[in-house]
């Protein structure tokens, strides 16, 4: 069983004592704006964009804001939006292109009557689910283009942004014993707006353990047969994804193990019973084990107590199959000294869109050419903030959190170059 394997690779920490009109440009037509919510405004986090018919798209951040480049050799006329319990937007992308615009998406509502319930338990669904993999998802390697973002926060103040745009090789779904393949096309981090008290935190794993995420692939984490009985699983809702209506089974541990086992929703296509989403954190009733997962090196006079964990994982449906499409983990954990009162708070996140799609001339990268998982992303990328870095590669637009931050780091590392 490889779950005591795989299960400490989600999030790997080093914690180290230190001394302080139509417009179109460059190939691309760009079309930015706001996903909201048709009735109320709300802005819409983590909506997904896609040109139907390929393999194109990206995600908003977590106020709902995007920018979307789409090659101008493609034919379609529109893009499409996709945000859970909504009915899918489609757009012009003609209409949109070279402005700022909102998005409004209506809320989906579907008569019980019209939707085919089955007759199963939410642990036989789980089951099918598995079952299902080799019909629902791809067979064969293909390669990813993808945008990675890591953030770094001690108490309010950001430590640390670092982003990459990615090459993955993907390997085939029911190729389980083999991890996927990163590597760094082009990244960059921001300066240091103030150095940690004495503690410097850096995550070490980057965009390859993201992929360890994907829930579906690496199922020894919380969909497996050798997994199943660890959990109980509850039916809590229905509700729309894509047009199509998705059961919401929650789970949680059953049994206890000398490591922690996870807790949260799984989402089971209806008609397909594929796994489209996975929305789900560690079970930290038992802190102390559970601080074992996270932590590579500390100071042995260093308490480190997780506090709150979160990983999702979303799967796009192209064609009769579903592919990985977003990653996100958030991590919040207090530190502190023996014999001292007062503890610091640490909020770690980090997320991956996947922004393209390749079936042709697939090849695995060569060793020296992949990123692996004792790899630090921020130790291998320059500080490098301007603007049009990522030239006609899609990204995912930082949060306003994240915009303040990256201003106030440069301007930081500036004054320090000057200095």
């Amino acid at each position: 069983m490889k779950t005591r394997k795989i299960i400490p690779l989600i999030m790997l920490l080093m914690l180290l004592v230190t001394s302080v009109g139509f417009s179109q440009t460059g190939g691309f037509y760009t079309i930015s704006g706001t996903v909201r919510d048709a009735d109320n405004n709300r802005s819409l986090a983590y909506a997904t964009m896609f040109i139907p018919g390929t393999y194109m798209g990206t995600v908003a951040n977590s106020d709902g804001v995007f920018t979307f480049k789409i090659k101008d050799d493609v034919t379609a006329q529109n893009f499409v939006i996709s945000y859970m319990g909504y009915e899918l937007g489609t757009f012009s992308i003609k209409e949109h292109t070279g402005k700022n615009s909102d998005f409004l998406l209506k809320a989906h509502v579907v008569p019980l009557q019209e939707v085919t319930f089955r007759p199963m338990n939410p642990r036989d669904l789980v089951v099918k689910a598995i079952e299902r993999i080799p019909e629902n998802y791809p067979q064969e390697s293909y390669n990813l283009t993808g945008f990675y973002r890591e953030t770094i926060k001690q108490r309010r103040d950001y430590l640390t942004v670092a982003e990459a745009v990615i090459d993955v090789y993907k390997e085939p779904y029911d190729n389980r014993g083999r991890d996927d393949q990163v590597r760094i096309i082009r990244g960059r981090k921001s300066g240091t707006v103030k150095k940690a008290d004495t503690l410097l935190v850096k995550l070490q794993g980057g965009p390859q353990v993201a992929m360890l995420l994907d829930v579906v692939k690496n199922n020894d984490i919380v969909i497996s047969s050798e997994t199943i009985d660890f959990y109980s699983y509850e039916m809590l809702d229905l509700v729309i994804i894509d047009d199509m209506p998705q059961y919401v089974i929650g789970f949680e541990p059953r049994v206890i193990l000398d490591y922690p086992l996870f807790k949260g929703k799984l989402y089971i296509c209806n008609q397909t019973l594929a796994v489209t989403m996975a929305d789900f954190g560690y079970d930290l009733s038992d802190k102390r084990k559970a601080a074992k997962v996270f932590v590579r090196r500390k100071p042995p006079t260093l308490r480190f107590t997780p506090n709150d964990t979160r990983y999702l994982v979303k799967y796009q449906k192209i064609g009769d199959q579903y592919f990985v499409n977003y990653m996100r983990s958030d991590l919040e954990f207090f530190v502190n000294w023996r014999r001292k009162i007062f503890r610091t708070r640490y909020n770690l996140m980090f997320e991956m869109a996947i922004m393209d799609r390749s079936n042709e001339n697939v090849e695995s990268f060569a060793r020296r050419e992949t990123f692996r998982n004792n790899n630090i992303l921020a130790d291998m990328v320059p500080i490098y903030f301007t603007d049009n870095f990522w030239g006609d590669y899609n990204y995912i637009e930082p949060d306003v959190s994240i915009d303040e931050a990256i201003n106030k780091l440069n301007k930081n590392a500036v004054k320090n170059q000057d200095q």
